[in-house]
């Protein structure tokens, strides 16, 4: 290990260490309990939200749809392949179960980051929606600085998390697919990434709504094929998965207690990097859509965290368990490991998680230049947004060629950072959320006695 990378990895360790985990998995806890479990009372409605049509008093620049679709797209991206397939190298398959539970708990977390998104967005000088973590900070409770810090980890974020893990994961599925060298990869998709971004949250979001359902359906496709061809071997997995959340192996940590807690540690910041509950940045988006009320996109918004870590995580750690290649390929890791797996199952199916975490990544690339944008521009204005997309595009060359530990590092650390400001916020604006549930469900109690009526 480098010199940089034992001081990152330090830094990673404390920052990601017992406070946070509680503050992360608490204020989900919390949330869940304040609001009355809105995340499983509602979770049907909430899915036929997605595909109704817009209100006529809908306010906002892109459809809920495309604004879950660009959710979805900054939110699946690598941690839902090369994400699980770390956290099962370091922690153990028991670190699954702790994304699970993560993700449960994270949807409430989820819900009331959309809700205050909307509540307190703002149209800016160009006639477009800001919404997010910075506003409800300033405007709900008047932390002007802490908005301030916020945004600053969520401007550095998003080239750690969004554009360097995205990319650096795009060369690696590039030379698995086509042999082509990093440096060309970064170039190519800089062109790209260039291009898309330039035409604002609107292009992003429609590019968003075309690829993420594809590269869902082909990943759950392929991924469930490999399931089918080792049935067998399913219950096995299951109980690899819950015997390692609490029993850790020994050769994980030190003593049973470090253990469990690297195990607890992968698994919340492997979920957290799945559907970026708790970090307030996917709030961003939801803040853009077009709605006629803040529960609405809010419940809208939480369906994501299922998707993308219930769904898919569960999958890939699934096909990493049925075909042992945990064990059998040693000392691989990351997307390769992931490519093992189905490559084991059929000559040729590798191809399927290349493809995927080519469209994955990219369509995280895109998500995450907007959260960042916006976070540059509530620092400087609408004149951060041009000079930071021209940034975000070019980073993008060198990123391929980067050290994947490197890179995985600094996205751990800026997202951690990152969740302290927002969770602490969404606790003290609990009369806000309360308040703007009861307001929604007494709507939505309307709307389904009309349908019976």
């Amino acid at each position: 290990m480098s010199g940089l990378d034992a001081i990152l990895l330090h830094l990673k360790t404390w920052v990601w260490g017992i406070p946070l985990l509680s503050l992360l998995l608490g204020a989900g806890i919390y949330l869940t309990f304040t609001l009355r479990g809105v995340q499983f009372r509602y979770l049907g409605y909430a899915f036929s939200q997605v595909f109704q049509r817009q209100k006529k008093d809908s306010k906002g620049d892109i459809s809920p749809f495309d604004a879950l679709m660009t959710s979805l797209a900054g939110a699946i991206g690598t941690g839902t392949i090369v994400g699980v397939a770390t956290a099962v190298t370091v922690g153990g398959f028991g670190a699954i179960f702790w994304m699970w539970i993560t993700a449960l708990f994270g949807m409430a977390t989820k819900y009331a980051e959309s809700l205050l998104a909307v509540r307190y967005r703002e149209v800016d000088s160009r006639g477009e929606m800001m919404g997010g973590p910075m506003q409800y900070m300033e405007k709900g409770l008047g932390w002007k600085k802490a908005a301030m810090i916020f945004a600053f980890f969520g401007a550095v974020a998003a080239i750690g998390t969004g554009n360097l893990v995205q990319v650096n994961a795009i060369g690696e599925a590039m030379g698995n697919l086509f042999s082509l060298g990093t440096w060309a990869t970064g170039v190519i998709f800089c062109v790209f990434t260039g291009i898309i971004t330039l035409g604002g949250v609107r292009v992003i979001g429609r590019v968003a709504g075309f690829l993420v359902p594809i590269m869902a359906v082909l990943y759950l496709c392929g991924g469930g094929f490999v399931l089918l061809s080792h049935w067998d071997k399913i219950g096995d997995a299951f109980m690899l998965i819950f015997q390692g959340a609490f029993t850790p192996q020994a050769a994980l940590g030190g003593t049973m207690g470090g253990a469990l807690l690297l195990v607890i540690r992968e698994g919340v910041s492997r979920s957290v990097f799945s559907n970026e509950a708790g970090l307030g940045i996917s709030s961003i988006c939801a803040g853009a859509a077009k709605t006629d009320n803040p529960g609405r996109q809010a419940m809208i918004t939480m369906t994501g965290a299922l998707i993308s870590t219930l769904i898919i995580c569960t999958l890939t750690g699934l096909v990493l368990a049925v075909t042992g290649v945990v064990s059998n390929e040693a000392g691989m890791g990351g997307a390769s490991l992931a490519f093992a797996a189905f490559e084991s199952t059929a000559s040729g199916l590798g191809v399927v998680v290349s493809i995927g975490l080519i469209l994955f990544a990219f369509s995280t690339l895109l998500a995450w230049a907007y959260y960042g944008e916006k976070c540059a521009e509530y620092l400087f204005g609408v004149r951060a947004i041009i000079p930071y997309r021209i940034v975000y595009a070019l980073l993008v060359i060198p990123g391929a060629a980067l050290e994947l530990s490197t890179v995985w590092y600094i996205a751990d650390i800026f997202n951690g950072l990152m969740a302290i400001p927002n969770l602490l916020a969404l606790i003290f604006l609990k009369p806000v959320l309360v308040k703007e549930t009861n307001t929604f469900l007494e709507v939505v109690k309307k709307e389904q006695e009309v349908r019976v009526g």
